[in-house]
């Protein structure tokens, strides 16, 4: 990389959703890398009590806004001295769209427009967005590389997310914004509260001796841990060198929903747990939408010195592990 490194410490950077599973993890490391930090959220998906480490602090290192992203005058004098911004707030459930098309394009869309438009207006000089897997639809080339096309989602989760993409990049071009668009596989880990690790284990704690599975459970799919995802980011911010700079993160192999309810029942003790599938659509999917088989090239990301530490298996079971423990179930 020719000794080419962006710094974070002493940067003022804006973070949304920052009080999230991946959003407070993020906002964990920003703080350990020297960052001052303004955080911005709804709280209707975060929860303080992920950030409480940080409210002890004084305002000039940490300032707390409760707030909505589609409204700026919410963040706009906060954002006034930040360098950076990452942008996490999202609706995070893909099947959401299915019932109420229009709030992805609000939450992901408009959203992800409204604080463009104040990042333009004070020259904010870096944007850093977390995008998805689903924006490459059912793609025909498996692992994923970043240059796939023409990129099909299937859901309108994903389209919103490749919509915002695409707003960022023209930004990106005709403002002088350098941006970093994150595609993740699915991230997992403490924190988490929603995905299917987390519904697993609190339909079992409900009826430890059945599980509804949606789809027919052969769904396969790349998970990687939190711990990995954070690193990547930091990575990819560090390193990556272009005005538009896009990486894949996940993990380096894939696994089925039925292993993952095996995974699950272990961890919490279960034997003879009877899994009931609902047969799914289109072809065992669990939702319209939902893609079946997922698995993301991350040669780019590895080729800046990043290296995933856990498989998909490996991050389910240390998720299942850790929600059981907070839940205390037996």
């Amino acid at each position: 990389m020719n000794g080419f490194e962006r710094k974070l410490k002493g940067k003022r950077v804006f973070v949304t959703g920052g009080a999230g599973f991946i959003g407070s993890h993020l906002v964990d490391c920003l703080a350990e890398k020297g960052s001052s930090l303004v955080v911005l959220d709804n709280l209707s998906a975060g929860r303080k009590e992920f950030l409480s480490s940080h409210f002890s602090k004084d305002e000039k290192e940490f300032l707390f806004i409760k707030g909505d992203v589609l409204r700026a005058e919410d963040y706009r004098h906060a954002l006034e001295e930040c360098e950076v911004v990452f942008h996490l707030a999202a609706n995070p459930d893909v099947r959401a769209g299915i019932d109420n098309t229009y709030i992805h394009f609000e939450q992901n869309i408009l959203a992800t427009y409204t604080l463009l438009e104040e990042v333009r207006k004070r020259d904010v000089e870096e944007f850093v967005f977390t995008s998805t897997s689903t924006v490459y639809g059912e793609a025909e080339i498996i692992p994923t590389p970043e240059d796939y096309g023409p990129l099909v989602p299937i859901s309108l989760y994903g389209s919103s997310k490749l919509a915002a993409e695409a707003l960022i990049a023209a930004y990106s071009y005709n403002y002088g914004i350098t941006s970093f668009l994150y595609r993740f596989a699915n991230a997992v880990g403490p924190r988490s509260t929603h995905g299917v690790t987390y519904d697993f284990v609190h339909k079992l704690k409900r009826n430890p001796h059945e599980l509804e599975i949606l789809g027919d459970g052969k769904q396969t799919k790349s998970y990687f841990y939190i711990e990995d995802c954070i690193e990547g980011m930091m990575v990819g911010y560090e390193k990556g060198k272009d005005l538009v700079n896009i990486f894949n993160i996940g993990s380096e192999d894939y696994i089925d929903v039925t292993t993952i309810a095996n995974i699950v029942c272990e961890e919490m003790g279960l034997k003879n747990v009877r899994y009931r599938y609902t047969g799914g659509v289109d072809g065992g999917a669990g939702w319209k939408g939902d893609v079946k088989v997922m698995l993301l090239s991350v040669k780019k990301l590895k080729s800046l010195g990043w290296q995933p530490k856990y498989s998909s298996g490996e991050a389910i079971r240390l998720t299942a592990r850790n929600l059981v423990k907070e839940m205390r179930i037996f």
